[in-house]
């Protein structure tokens, strides 16, 4: 457990926001063939605030733990400032993870900005799409 900081540990042993939503602003879905991980993650946006966030994931400890503490980094904060997370952030808020499970950090970062995209195009909120990953064109990951 020694590759493992504590705060990965409590994410994935006590993860926060975990859970489905009803009537979600915004829903990004991400999965990795490779590893297995699938995240997805539901946004409740009120007057451009993350008013709320909910995950369910399928995976690793390390997907667990990315999921929570991303949740975590973006709840309670403006729509704009959600955009700017990066998986780098997420690893650095949990003390790092090791170099094979780093991907789940990206996993984290793009089923948020999946889930903004959503919120985006339901809403018909103008956006440059050059901010997302993806946008269905890699087939591995989609927002609903």
């Amino acid at each position: 457990m020694a590759l493992y900081s504590e705060k990965v540990m409590d994410h994935f042993r006590n993860p926060r926001n975990v859970g489905s939503m009803e009537n979600p602003s915004g829903v990004g879905e991400v999965g990795n063939a490779k590893c297995g991980d699938i995240m997805r993650i539901y946004l409740k946006i009120e007057n451009d605030i993350i008013v709320d966030v909910k995950f369910e994931t399928f995976g690793c400890g390390s997907a667990i733990a990315s999921s929570s503490m991303a949740t975590e980094l973006i709840k309670g904060k403006p729509v704009s400032e959600a955009l700017t997370l990066t998986n780098q952030a997420v690893v650095e808020a949990l003390d790092g993870l090791p170099a094979q499970k780093v991907h789940c950090s990206v996993l984290a970062e793009e089923a948020i900005k999946l889930a903004l995209k959503d919120y985006y195009d339901k809403n018909g909120i103008e956006y440059d799409h050059s901010q997302f990953p993806c946008c269905d064109s890699c087939g591995h990951c989609h927002a609903h």
